[in-house]
């Protein structure tokens, strides 16, 4: 088959859910061949930005806690991107707010959809370099997180583990990798 033979065609969308976070729907889609069709479950949510700070041999990371996991979460700063602003501005808004750095030069490294069989939006992931620190966190009323530099080596051998589980901040180390790497 070519690529086109594989295209389902959506009929029906309708909401079941709406969330502060996200809006759960359900879509009713047409298959390729025109004979099936299928009911599917979709969580629609604003897109997000992934910011990996650069210092040195260090990055600078984040600890929060994570409702959905109850634990405590070492990550790359990021959030959600506002109504009406660009990837880019709200990568730089979210490192300021949540360490207090400012980047001198900010890299897209890619943008992913964090699950495209459940999830309908994607997250932007930047590279910051060339950081200048203010020593001033401007969070959001609900944000309880502390910023620290971690070495990249720790890092790199946390992914994965209980401090480290977030999988989307290993997808993002990922695209850091490959382009560190040639």
């Amino acid at each position: 088959m070519n690529d086109g033979d594989l295209i389902w065609t959506e009929k029906e969308r309708r909401e079941l859910l709406k969330t502060v976070v996200f809006t759960v729907t359900e879509r009713r889609s047409l298959a390729p061949d025109g004979k099936s069709e299928g009911r599917y479950i979709v969580n629609e949510a604003a897109d997000w930005v992934i910011v990996i700070p650069e210092a040195g041999e260090d990055f600078l990371m984040v600890k929060q806690w994570r409702h959905g996991e109850m634990a405590l979460s070492i990550e790359f700063p990021g959030g959600v991107i506002d109504p009406g602003e660009d990837a880019e501005c709200a990568a730089r808004r979210e490192l300021m707010e949540e360490t207090g750095a400012t980047a001198g030069k900010l890299t897209l490294l890619g943008k992913m959809n964090p699950n495209p069989a459940l999830f309908a939006n994607h997250v932007y992931v930047f590279l910051a370099e060339d950081l200048t620190f203010t020593g001033r966190q401007d969070l959001d009323k609900d944000e309880y997180l502390n910023y620290m530099r971690i070495s990249k080596k720790e890092v790199y051998r946390g992914m994965g583990s209980e401090m480290y589980s977030h999988a989307l901040m290993t997808s993002a180390m990922g695209l850091y990798l490959a382009r560190k790497e040639f």
